[in-house]
Formats: C-alpha cells, sequence, structure tokens
C-alpha cells in the first residue's frame, strides 16, 4: 500500500474537544510552552489535553537536527528560557498533574546538549508538586555520558529514549543520529542509574521488514530496554518521508506479544501509540512488575 492510499479505517479518529480540551491549550500558551504533542502534530493530543495532559517541550520549537519524519521546526536560536522549569512547574501544579512527561528538541548546538535543563525541570517540578513522578524523553546527547549522568542524577521515574527505526533506514529517516549510539544512551543508562527503568519507541510504516523490527526488539532488551512503545509513522506534511505502508492492529497485537516473549515489563503497540501514550499506567505496570 503507497501513500497515496487513503487512510485505513482504523486510523479514522473522532476528535473530543470540550473544555478541558481549551484549558490546556491556554495554559500552556500564557506560560509561552511547548508541547511535542502541538509541535509534532500528535495524533492522540485532543485526547490527552482533553485529560489535561500534556507533555512539555523543553528548549524552544526548533530542533539541530533534521529528522525526515518530524515537522518540528529547526535550526534552534538563543539560549534555553533560565526559567523553563519553574513555568513547566507551574503549569503541571495548575493542571493537577502528579506524573509529568518531559521530552526537548535536540540542542547539539549546547555544551551539555541541554541536559542541565532536564534537571533543573525536575527539581522545580519536585519542589512544587508533592510527591511528582518525572518521566524524560531525552535525546541521545551526541553519546555524552555526563549529560546523560546530569539526568539521572535529578531522580527521573523513566528514562526514554527513542530508536525511531531499523538501522538500514537511519540514513534516510535520521541522518545525523546514529543506532548504535542510541543503543549506548540506553546500556550507558543502566550502568549509571540501574534503578531507573529505561523505555524506547519504534515507529512502524517506514519500510521495515519483520525481520529488522524483530532484531530491533532484540537489540532493545540486549542493552537492557525495560519498557517500549510501537505506532504507526503517520506523514506530518509534505516535506517528510512518506509513509511506505499502514501495518494493521492484528500485526501490532502480533509484535506485544513478541516484546513481551522477548522480556519487556510494558509494552504498549498500536497505530495510535506514541511515546508518551498511557505514561503512567506504562510506568505502573513496571513498577508492580518490580515489586512481584
Amino acid at each position: 500500500m503507497t501513500h497515496h492510499s487513503p487512510k485505513p479505517e482504523w486510523l479514522k479518529q473522532k476528535l473530543p474537544q470540550g473544555a478541558a480540551y481549551g484549558r490546556t491549550s491556554r495554559l500552556l500558551r500564557r506560560q509561552g510552552l511547548h508541547t511535542v504533542c502541538e509541535e509534532a502534530l500528535c495524533p492522540n493530543r485532543f485526547e490527552c489535553f482533553s485529560q489535561g495532559t500534556a507533555t512539555f517541550l523543553l528548549m524552544g520549537p526548533n530542533c539541530s537536527r533534521q529528522c525526515r519524519f518530524c515537522s518540528v521546526g529547526h535550526p534552534p536560536s538563543g539560549r534555553p528560557d533560565p526559567l523553563e522549569g519553574d513555568k513547566v512547574a507551574a503549569s503541571a501544579a495548575e493542571l493537577g498533574l502528579n506524573y509529568v512527561v518531559l521530552t526537548s528538541v535536540t540542542r547539539d548546538d549546547l555544551e551539555d546538549g541541554g541536559a542541565s535543563q532536564f534537571a533543573a525541570t525536575i527539581a522545580a517540578l519536585n519542589k512544587r508538586i508533592e510527591d511528582v513522578r518525572t518521566e524524560v524523553l531525552i535525546p541521545d546527547f551526541q553519546g555524552d555520558s555526563q549529560a546523560l549522568a546530569t539526568v539521572l542524577a535529578a531522580e527521573p521515574c523513566i528514562l526514554n529514549h527513542n530508536i525511531e527505526t531499523v538501522p538500514r533506514l537511519y540514513s534516510q529517516a535520521r541522518p545525523q543520529a546514529d543506532y548504535e549510539r542510541s543503543l549506548y544512551v540506553l546500556s550507558e543508562s543502566q550502568k549509571l542509574a540501574p534503578e531507573v527503568p529505561r523505555k524506547s519507541g519504534l515507529m512502524l510504516g517506514l519500510g521495515e521488514t519483520e525481520q529488522e523490527i524483530g532484531q530491533t526488539l532484540q537489540h532493545l532488551r540486549q542493552h537492557h530496554c525495560d519498557v517500549l512503545t510501537i505506532g504507526q509513522y503517520l506523514r506530518p506534511g509534505k516535506e517528510q518521508l512518506p509513509v511506505a505502508r499502514y501495518v494493521t492492529p492484528e500485526e501490532f497485537v502480533t509484535w506485544e506479544e513478541e516484546a513481551y516473549r522477548l522480556g519487556f515489563t510494558a509494552v504498549a503497540s498500536g497505530p495510535f501509540v506514541r511515546s508518551s501514550y498511557q505514561a503512567q499506567h506504562m510506568w505502573q505496570l513496571t513498577q508492580s512488575k518490580v515489586q512481584a
């Protein structure tokens, strides 16, 4: 099936709107904050905003890299806002969140890749909200172990770094990233903070084969990844790569079963699954397995 085909039935969504959606959206604008939900045109943004949740995008809306599946702008300009952590904490408190997901654009232009901005934001959240849990979805920090240590020292409840696609498609989809380096981020995190579960995400529909997907899942497990999200790649605009095919809901179920068989502790796999999809539930699942 090529990208000219109309979207299959299972990819058509009803968009919930309503008071909570508008409230979340207005609050973020007022604080001058960005969300990956909006910048990356996430298909679940209506559902999440309606439930009063959002994934905060740190360090501005523009990225150092130009991944060909992503609609986030580039290049970045200026230093990150030193008050960003406090603004995120204030917004999260106003939204009544006790589980917050932080991500960022990639900032190869900063000495530590923005690691200290993650740490400062976690600290601000801990100060503002009692018993808050913070999940971080980090860039690769160009493989800098010190930057990784900075983030982990702030004690996030989960460290997420997305592998995104299979190695063969990196040159096409993520030309400035490196498959081995992304795996290194996961295994190095395990060395630095074994108590923090590691998470990664994979998009299907860019032209990967079944064998390649299976191999990537094995690589993730070998590099101590515990939690996994698998979703359908959807083309955000004409500039981005076309969809090679739409993966059926049944196939997503098969991959979920395979991931559990390989030993992942929590897996979400489906057409609309994204990195932060049901993040708190996934974390709870991991905790219950650890305690069992």
